[in-house]
């Protein structure tokens, strides 16, 4: 045991540590507690790798993602020459590290230097869009940053509403027009309203109709054209909303809403209501788009900006 089983020890005496562990403590519990009675077995051979692999797919890392990264670890058993599945615990944590890393840093900051600055959200109903858009704009006001949410789901019902509670809860400015509104107007007018009430970051919502994707593509297509007009290299964010618990529909979303749409990072929702947390894994490997922010609970602070030191952490803390 070396360098991750240090970073664990340092990493309990923070915060945002306790946040992530705490957050995802139904996939550790639900999932990795059988890895450590694998890894706690006398003997390495094939059942250990096939208990392994078995407890992977089902925190939902996918398939495919876990195949080969099962196929990489007996590697690194036979480089080593291994004999003990004990062997194996910081292993797996930093070959994990190292997949989702591939060597780089990823940034997962938001680009909000810009006046204004505007991020788009994007993703289909019921995911947690509308809340995650509230938990942006709560933390960016934290940051002391003013900003207005804009209301450009006009096409579901109740959707104007939601956001304008939200925008109440938080303390944000609130930008609307009658629903069955062009969203494309929408996102004119409060560009325009938000420049004379010099507001630094516009969070905006939009439909989440996945059911043509000709129409969603015309629509997201329409409303970059008109933000890009009003404001150079606008959206500066194109945020996809995805709730952890649907597993690898959740993939299946991203890899549509990225062919549609440019994005720039994913929001990854009630991770802590899934046993199956292994899914932001799986996200980046299948779409090379990161994940930018997390939720890790219900409450309007439970939203942090994604760290996959952190993540690793919430996944195996009781593991290293």
């Amino acid at each position: 045991m070396g360098f991750f089983k240090n970073l664990f020890q340092s990493k309990k005496k923070t915060k945002t540590s306790e946040k992530y562990r705490l957050g995802m403590q139904k996939t550790r519990q639900g999932v990795f507690n059988r890895l450590n009675d694998v890894l706690s077995e006398a003997t390495l051979d094939d059942s250990v790798f096939e208990e392994i692999e078995e407890i992977f797919i089902m925190a939902d890392m996918g398939v495919d993602t876990v195949v080969s990264f099962v196929n990489h670890l007996r590697d690194t058993v036979d480089l080593n020459a291994l004999d003990s599945p004990e062997d194996l615990r910081e292993i797996i944590v930093e070959e994990m590290f190292k997949r989702y890393t591939k060597d780089t840093i990823i940034d997962t900051n938001l680009d909000i230097d810009h006046d204004p600055a505007v991020i788009l959200f994007v993703g289909v109903n019921g995911v947690g869009k509308t809340t995650s858009i509230a938990k942006v704009a709560h933390q960016l006001q934290e940051e002391g940053k003013s900003v207005m949410m804009v209301a450009g789901d006009t096409f579901r019902a109740g959707a104007i509403e939601q956001l304008r509670i939200w925008s109440e809860r938080v303390g944000s400015s609130f930008f609307e027009k009658p629903a069955g509104s062009d969203p494309s107007s929408v996102m004119y007018d409060a560009i325009q309203e938000a420049k004379e009430e010099n507001i630094d970051v516009l969070l905006c919502d939009t439909a989440g109709r996945l059911q043509n994707k000709k129409n969603l593509m015309n629509e997201l297509s329409k409303i970059h054209k008109v933000l890009g007009r009003e404001i150079p290299n606008a959206p500066h964010e194109t945020l996809l909303v995805l709730d952890a618990t649907t597993g690898q529909n959740g993939i299946s979303q991203a890899k549509i809403f990225n062919e549609v749409t440019t994005l720039s990072g994913i929001v990854l929702t009630k991770l802590d209501g899934t046993a199956k947390g292994g899914i932001a894994l799986a996200v980046y490997e299948n779409t090379g788009v990161p994940i930018k922010m997390i939720g890790l609970g219900e409450g309007v602070d439970d939203l942090e900006y994604f760290d996959i030191e952190e993540y690793i952490y919430g996944l195996f803390s009781d593991v290293v």
